[in-house]
């Protein structure tokens, strides 16, 4: 008998591709962010490290705080909030 996957990556060939043209980059990785600061979660497939849970996708977060490189966002999912720990290069500031 088989036994599927329960990996972080599971189900997310299409959501976690890099597209045709994606170069890599270091300001990502240096980006600071500021408490307080709207961010939007946008993984970057070409990092694993820090890497939020692949259902946050998309979701805006306000950043609460830093622990070492990365930081605690809380994002508000429905009715509850939850605190996510993301490094700066799965994070954009939101406009």
């Amino acid at each position: 008998m088989v036994r599927s996957s329960s990996g972080l990556r599971r189900g997310t060939r299409r959501k976690l591709k890099a597209g045709v043209k994606h170069k890599f980059k270091v300001t990502p990785y240096i980006t600071e962010f500021k408490i307080d600061d709207k961010v939007v979660i946008k993984l970057n497939p070409s990092s694993h490290n820090g890497m939020p849970f692949p259902k946050f996708k998309g979701k805006i977060g306000i950043v609460k705080g830093k622990r070492g490189d990365a930081y605690i966002l809380e994002v508000a999912i429905g009715n509850s909030k939850k605190e996510i720990i993301s490094r700066p290069e799965h994070l954009v500031l939101k406009k």
